[in-house]
């Protein structure tokens, strides 16, 4: 079952905004305007992104205090712990992304995970965003093996070390909204 959509906090719409739909293609769709049950206000926007699923952000008005939007650093965790991973349905979609990124002069990290490939940013708020193609299908090995390490408090062996390339955006192309943006 997919998701109808993932609803995440902002505190930068129009920065947030122009991620979405200039780095990342995808389209608003709805604008909803509505009280708080706190006694403030929210805009909630909603963005198609082009698979079958929406992101949505909250752009909170009330004593919400300093809203951070960072899945991981505004927790304490590495940045690379909770993203948003969309579907690419191959490599040529991948090096779309990424050469869009780096156009707009966005750092991206390229990664062939094996079984996948990943490029990867961070949007405005500081959430590392990522782009994933399945290159193979898992094979029954692995299936075993996922089962066996999910009961296990040892970590087995390790996989072996993906192939990483890093790319280092142009910060004189970056638009204003990108100006912050944390380095993958």
């Amino acid at each position: 079952m997919a998701f109808h959509h993932v609803a995440l906090a902002t505190n930068d719409v129009a920065a947030t905004h122009h991620f979405y739909t200039e780095a990342m293609g995808f389209t608003l769709v709805k604008a909803s305007i509505g009280p708080t049950p706190e006694g403030g206000w929210a805009k909630h926007v909603f963005y198609e992104t082009g698979g079958n699923g929406l992101i949505a952000f909250w752009d909170l008005h009330g004593d919400y205090g300093d809203v951070k939007g960072a899945m991981s650093r505004d927790v304490g965790l590495p940045e690379w712990v909770n993203h948003l991973a969309f579907h690419a349905p191959d490599n040529d979609s991948i090096d779309a992304a990424m050469a869009r990124w780096l156009e707009l002069g966005l750092d991206v990290v390229d990664i062939d995970h094996d079984f996948c490939r990943s490029v990867y940013t961070t949007d405005p708020n500081g959430t590392m965003v990522e782009w994933c193609c399945d290159t193979r299908a898992f094979t029954e090995a692995e299936l075993e093996h996922a089962n066996r390490m999910i009961h296990s408090d040892k970590p087995g062996e390790f996989e072996p070390a993906p192939t990483v390339r890093f790319h280092q955006g142009d910060r004189s192309k970056r638009p204003v909204w990108g100006k912050d943006q944390a380095s993958v």
